[in-house]
C-alpha cells in the first residue's frame, strides 16, 4: 500500500522503485523484496533494538515469499550503534563475500545509512524497513557517516524499496520521533532560504520538488503533542513528511529542498564531533531543531531591515576582502575542515560590481522577498513551542552547547556549505556580525531567551 503523495513522488525518484506505507504493511516486506530483486538472496541487517521491533515480521515475510536468506546480521543494541565509517566497513566486508545478495536493513537513521553506503560502495541495491520516523534520509541519496571524527554526507544511491509500517513506527522510542520532528521543522526556514536564493538569481526554485516537501509539511508538523504520545495519525504525517523530503532530494539530486541554514548549525556541531561520544549519541534532528530556532530568529532580523533605504555605495566600499574572509575562516573553523570552509566562503564571496548588482537586485525584489518569505516562515517562539511539545530540544543549553560557542556557530554556519541562505545575504550586506550582536543583546531574541524554560 502506498499513499497518493508518495506514489506520485515515486514517479520521479531516481533510485527508489516502490514503497509500502501504511498500517500492517510489515508483511509486505517479502513480496516487495521478491519484486525488486528477483532471484537474489536477502541479508537482513539490524541491531538488537530494531530486530526486536520488526525482525520476526521481516524474516517471516521473506520466508513466506520464498526469498532465500542468509542468517541475519545483528549489531548489539548497546552502546547505541554509531554512524562511523568503521561500521560501514563491517557491513561491506560481510556483503562482498556473499554473491547475489541484497541487504534488507531494519533501521532508523544510523543503520540505514551504514547499509546504504556499504551497498553503494559495492554497486548493489538495497531496501530498508523503517522502524522510526526519525530522519528524512530513508528515501534520500547519500549517507551521513563520520570518518576521522567528522560527519559528512557521502554519495550513494537511495534504497530501491522501503517498508514503513505505521504500527512499528508509532511504537518507536519517543526520542526517535522527537528527532524526526526536529529534522522536519527546519524545512520551513529552509524553504525561505530557497525562495531568497531564487529571487536573487542564485539558485532557482524547482516547483515540483518544492511541492513534494512544502505541500505536506505543515500538516506533518501540525500535531507535535500527538507525535510525542505516539498517536498513529500524527506519526503517519511525520513519517510521510520525512519520506517525501527524501524523495524530493532524489528527484533533484540535491538536498536543497530539505536543508537550509538551520541544518548548517547542526552540520557545524557534527563536524566538531559534538555529542558523538554520548550514549545515546546526540541525534542529528535534535541539533537541527535548535538550528531551526536560530535560523528563524536570524530571518526575523533580516526581514526587519530597512532595505529600501540601503546605501549600496557604503556597503560595497566596506565589503571585506578575500584575505579578510580567509582570515575569519582560519580564526573560527577547526583546522581539519578549514580547506573546505575556505573554498565555500570564497565561492560565495562578492566584491565590487558583482556585489553591487546583487544588492541592487535585493532592493528591486525586496517587497516580493519580504512578502513571500514572511508567509513561508513561522516565529522562533512558535518553533520553540512546537519542539517542546514534540519532546525535542529547542535551546542550545538543552544539547550542551554553551553560550559563547552557540554565538560563534552563527558565523561558522555560513562558512561550511556552498548553499546560499539568509546567512549569506547578511554577509553580502556586511551585516551578519551586527545581526548576531542584536540577537544576543539584552533586547534581542537570544538575550530574552538566555535559558530554556
Amino acid at each position: 500500500m502506498t499513499n497518493e503523495l508518495i506514489a506520485t513522488a515515486l514517479e520521479t525518484a531516481s533510485d527508489t522503485k516502490d514503497i509500502e506505507f501504511g498500517v500492517g504493511v510489515l508483511k509486505e516486506t517479502g513480496p516487495l523484496f521478491a519484486r525488486l530483486f528477483p532471484g537474489k538472496t536477502a541479508l537482513v541487517v539490524a541491531d538488537e533494538n530494531t530486530f526486536g521491533a520488526a525482525g520476526k515480521g521481516v524474516v517471516d515475510s521473506l520466508k513466506a515469499a520464498g526469498v532465500p536468506m542468509h542468517d541475519p546480521y545483528v549489531f548489539p543494541g548497546k552502546p547505541t550503534l554509531y554512524a562511523g565509517y568503521e561500521n560501514v566497513i563491517k557491513v561491506r566486508e560481510i556483503l562482498q563475500d556473499l554473491d547475489d545478495t541484497v541487504i534488507c536493513s531494519i533501521a532508523s537513521g544510523t543503520l540505514n545509512d551504514l547499509c546504504k553506503l556499504a551497498s553503494g560502495e559495492l554497486g548493489r541495491q538495497y531496501m530498508n524497513v523503517c522502524t522510526a520516523a526519525s530522519v528524512d534520509g530513508y528515501a534520500a541519496f547519500g549517507a551521513s557517516i563520520t570518518k576521522d571524527g567528522f560527519k559528512i554526507t557521502r554519495e550513494c544511491p537511495a534504497p530501491a524499496g522501503l517498508v514503513a509500517d505505521l504500527d512499528v513506527i508509532a511504537a518507536a522510542p519517543q526520542r526517535l520521533t522527537a528527532t524526526g520532528y526536529g529534522d522536519l521543522i527546519e524545512k520551513i526556514p529552509a524553504g525561505a532560504d530557497w525562495l531568497l536564493a531564487d529571487r536573487l538569481g542564485v539558485e532557482a526554485v524547482d516547483d515540483y520538488t518544492w511541492s513534494l516537501v512544502q505541500g505536506p509539511l505543515r500538516g506533518a508538523l501540525s500535531d507535535p503533542e500527538g507525535a510525542a504520545k505516539g498517536d498513529r495519525d500524527a506519526i503517519e504525517g511525520l513519517a510521510e513528511g520525512n519520506i517525501m523530503s527524501g524523495l524530493a532530494m532524489q528527484a533533484l539530486s540535491s538536498s536543497r529542498p530539505a536543508s537550509g541554514a538551520g541544518h548548517q548549525f547542526s552540520h557545524t556541531w557534527e563536524m566538531e564531533g559534538h555529542g558523538l561520544d554520548w550514549e545515546p549519541p546526540l541525534s542529528h534532528g535534535f541539533k537541527v531543531g535548535v538550528g531551526t530556532v536560530a535560523s528563524l530568529a536570524i530571518w526575523e532580523e533580516f526581514l526587519a531591515m530597512d532595505i529600501p533605504n540601503l546605501d549600496i555605495d557604503e556597503v560595497v566600499a566596506n565589503a571585506p576582502s578575500e584575505a579578510e574572509v580567509l582570515a575569519k575562516v582560519e580564526q573560527l573553523i577547526i583546522p581539519s575542515i578549514q580547506g573546505e570552509a575556505k573554498k565555500h566562503s570564497l565561492n560565495k564571496h562578492l566584491e565590487g560590481e558583482e556585489l553591487r548588482k546583487r544588492l541592487e537586485l535585493l532592493k528591486e525584489k525586496w517587497s516580493e522577498i519580504k512578502e513571500i518569505c514572511s508567509k513561508q516562515l513561522i516565529s522562533p517562539e512558535e518553533a520553540q513551542e512546537n519542539l517542546r511539545k514534540a519532546g525535542a530540544p529547542y535551546h542550545p543549553e538543552m544539547i550542551k552547547i554553551d553560550w559563547d560557542r552557540f554565538r560563534k556557530t552563527h558565523r561558522q554556519a555560513q562558512m561550511i556549505r556552498s548553499r546560499y541562505t539568509v546567512l549569506d545575504i547578511l554577509m553580502d550586506l556586511n551585516a551578519l556580525d551586527e545581526v548576531i550582536d542584536r540577537l544576543f543583546s539584552p533586547e534581542g531574541f537570544w538575550g530574552k531567551h538566555r535559558h530554556a524554560n
